[in-house]
């Protein structure tokens, strides 16, 4: 009995000693990560992170993917887009810094969210929309809800609503028991502890916002974690849009080869890897489609956060539609 009562004491004096220290680094990510830009209240007190910079028009607005970088996943590219026009990068609700929502997660409400956001901030179209990866059909969602404050697109190796289907033969990756569990505990300190092998430090990226990244981690991949259990509907939800108009609009495909820790992951041989690809780059040569002035451009050693990779590359095309939208006086 003894053992016992000596074991449970233990074990509650490490969970205790584990709250305290993701408290102390909640608190120590507030006061060492402020956060960039302002918090618009978007409603019910509840606030989004936005972060804008420069001066101009067409406004452009980044969206990122399905990621725990936040307003952050733009860093290298926003910059220079900055210095040319004015660039608004954001933070969906429950990442880096901007309060959850308790409204189911759908494309629909990150377009609101946004929405509500740019318009409370003051931010005015036209606007240019760029998204990364699952952010690129919040950003076509956003367009088809607001088209009339959209005057182009750019697409940085977007997800296609129909990706499920045409790869199923190949994809078998599935979200591991283990990482459910981790990120259920956030609460106890262990993703903290894990953050720095978990989140490495990406091309192009700095060291303080590798950092910050890491520092609200255990807060970011709740949320990654709901979003990605919502992936499936969001793509069907989505694709019933896919008619862009004439807006110009560019579409960026990676096409490096898969790494032998991507091909473990998805559990598929370089072969099937390379056919995966190849379906890859046609569903984006179709998405490049859904406007009558839409360009693609694959991009042979880049892998998927593209923005990281070859940021050149992703601000390059944006500001071609900057350009364009300029010329054409704002018309959409």
């Amino acid at each position: 009995m003894r053992i016992v009562l000596w074991s449970t004491a233990f074990l509650a004096l490490v969970v205790l000693a584990g709250v305290a220290y993701e408290q102390l680094g909640r608190y120590r990510a507030q006061r060492d990560f402020p956060a960039p830009g302002t918090m618009v209240d978007v409603g019910g007190g509840r606030r989004i992170q936005l972060d804008c910079r420069g001066s101009g028009s067409p406004t452009v607005v980044f969206e990122a993917g399905l990621s725990v970088d936040g307003s952050l996943s733009w860093s290298a590219v926003q910059p220079a887009v900055a210095a040319r026009t004015r660039a608004c990068a954001y933070s969906r609700a429950g990442l880096m810094w901007s309060d959850p929502s308790n409204a189911p997660i759908s494309a629909r409400q990150v377009a609101s969210d946004l929405h509500e956001a740019l318009t409370r901030a003051g931010e005015r179209g036209p606007f240019v929309l760029v998204g990364q990866s699952l952010g690129g059909l919040f950003a076509t969602t956003f367009a088809h809800r607001f088209g009339n404050e959209v005057a182009g697109l750019v697409l940085v190796d977007p997800s296609h609503p129909d990706q499920v289907a045409r790869v199923a033969a190949y994809m078998k990756e599935t979200r591991s028991l283990r990482s459910r569990i981790a990120v259920s505990l956030s609460w106890s300190g262990l993703l903290r502890a894990m953050a720095p092998r978990l989140l490495p430090r990406a091309p192009n990226q700095s060291e303080h916002d590798a950092q910050a990244i890491r520092a609200y981690a255990p807060k970011s991949m709740v949320t990654q974690m709901a979003e990605g259990d919502a992936t499936d509907a969001m793509l069907a939800e989505a694709g019933a849009f896919r008619d862009l108009g004439s807006r110009p609009l560019v579409v960026l495909t990676a096409m490096a080869p898969y790494t032998q820790e991507e091909l473990r992951g998805m559990k598929i041989t370089p072969e099937q890897g390379r056919e995966v690809l190849a379906i890859w780059q046609q569903l984006h040569v179709e998405e490049a489609a859904w406007s009558s002035r839409g360009r693609h451009l694959s991009l042979p050693k880049s892998s998927h956060d593209i923005q990281f990779d070859d940021p050149a590359a992703v601000t390059e095309a944006v500001l071609s539609v900057v350009d364009t939208v300029r010329a054409e006086g704002g018309r959409r």
